[in-house]
């Protein structure tokens, strides 16, 4: 599966951005698309995923509420929508893909994706949020 993302940008603190991830391939619908972002200086971090066949997300508790991931399957498309953004959402973002997601029960109860998880991975896109 070959993936494809776009939408990067500046925003100003509140602002909001879609990020886009074409996706292609054979097989395609079978896979789970996420976006994970890495800041300077930081380890890559799970944003959200999307299982392609049913719809079914999740998302990491630093973005929930704010952010919406959404799929287009007559366009193969995965959207990643960013509402209140913040200086702290100042990243490259990476939609990537894979056959088996793995989630993990943190001790806090929170869900968490080990971006490792992905077996393939699109260019990123710079998200720069600052006035």
């Amino acid at each position: 599966v070959q993936l494809q993302a776009s939408g990067g940008g500046l925003v100003q603190p509140g602002g909001s951005l879609r990020l886009s991830c074409e996706v292609s391939g054979f097989g395609a619908n079978g896979y789970t698309v996420g976006w994970c972002r890495q800041a300077p200086g930081k380890e890559r971090e799970w944003v959200s995923y999307i299982r392609l066949g049913d719809g079914g997300a999740l998302y990491a508790d630093s973005v929930k509420g704010r952010l919406t991931i959404s799929r287009d399957s007559v366009k193969s498309t995965v959207y990643l929508q960013m509402n209140n953004l913040k200086p702290e959402d100042t990243a490259v973002y990476y939609c990537a893909a894979t056959l088996a997601i793995r989630v993990t029960i943190k001790p806090n109860g929170s869900l968490w994706v080990d971006p490792l998880s992905f077996d393939s991975w699109g260019q990123g896109t710079q998200v720069t949020v600052s006035s």
